[in-house]
């Protein structure tokens, strides 16, 4: 973005200092929902209730992260979410970039018959039960195979990769060629780290995708050692909502405290704060990786 310097025009400086003004705003109606449930997390049920909550928690009260934390289930199940995204993210990224290399080469025999079948997997797609019925019949229920194995690979994903590739010079792979490379040394030392940015971009979407999965982990994962995080905190807060509908184990108690509101915007805390953790690692590799992906091809 352009900044302000002097010498500028008037009709410049007054058009920057609106499209800061506009940005700005914007900025803050983006960020207002995730910082109301910071506040709301750490505010007591009854300044929620009464819709008090606005910048700043009211009345502190830390009991939604003690209920959510008190019994060590959420963690066990943080680490479960760690382990499935970080596997899943790596397969994702090893599987695109098998598939998007050999289909960026135009020597390829075949390859426009090949990306047909596979645009064909973007328009038609099997549905929840004939995949359900794949996964039991093969064994894979109650595994984070069934999560993994389906999921291996996003075709929309696959051919930004492919984009990126065929945007790079043909000179750099018959250089390494004639040297004597191989397929799979030019993949691994010289694609590769030049494919950085669109690598970058990738993992953070499988990744995200990975740690907010929660329908497939429902149908597949039935132990609850197995479970992941987003499905434990629908679970959990589901459980306080049926002891205050019911009154049952001390509601009343707990309804002095803690609501379903403050429950839920500390899950969203919870579930949130790990991803924007990572990101800003990212974000240089992020934004310049999906406007080449894009455009390339």
């Amino acid at each position: 973005m352009k900044l302000l310097k002097k010498g500028d025009t008037p009709a410049t400086m007054a058009g920057l200092s609106l499209n800061y003004i506009f940005l700005g705003m914007l900025s803050l109606i983006t960020l207002y929902p995730f910082w109301y449930e910071i506040a709301a997390s750490f505010s007591s049920s009854r300044a929620i209730t009464a819709g008090e909550v606005f910048l700043w928690p009211v009345e502190w009260n830390a009991e939604a992260y003690k209920r959510l934390l008190e019994d060590g289930q959420l963690l066990h199940s943080m680490r479960n979410t760690v382990i499935v995204t970080l596997v899943g993210t790596v397969l994702n990224i090893l599987m695109t970039v098998l598939a998007a290399y050999p289909l960026s080469r135009r020597r390829l025999y075949g390859r426009h018959v090949l990306l047909m079948f596979i645009s064909f997997t973007m328009i038609f797609i099997s549905g929840i039960i004939p995949n359900f019925i794949l996964i039991k019949s093969l064994g894979l229920m109650d595994s984070y195979l069934a999560l993994w194995l389906p999921g291996l690979i996003s075709t929309y994903n696959m051919f930004v990769m492919k984009s990126f590739m065929e945007g790079l010079p043909d000179e750099i792979e018959e250089s390494a060629s004639i040297d004597g490379a191989g397929n799979w040394r030019i993949l691994a030392q010289i694609i590769l780290p030049v494919c950085k940015p669109i690598l970058a971009a990738l993992s953070l979407f499988y990744a995200v995708n990975w740690w907010n999965s929660y329908f497939n982990v429902m149908l597949y994962i039935t132990s609850s050692r197995l479970q992941t995080l987003m499905l434990k905190l629908y679970q959990m807060i589901k459980q306080v909502d049926q002891s205050l509908l019911t009154g049952d184990g001390g509601a009343s108690e707990l309804a002095v405290t803690l609501t379903p509101e403050g429950l839920k915007a500390a899950s969203v805390v919870i579930a949130i704060a790990p991803i924007l953790c990572v990101y800003p690692f990212l974000q240089k590799h992020f934004v310049k990786g999906v406007l080449i992906g894009s455009v390339k091809g």
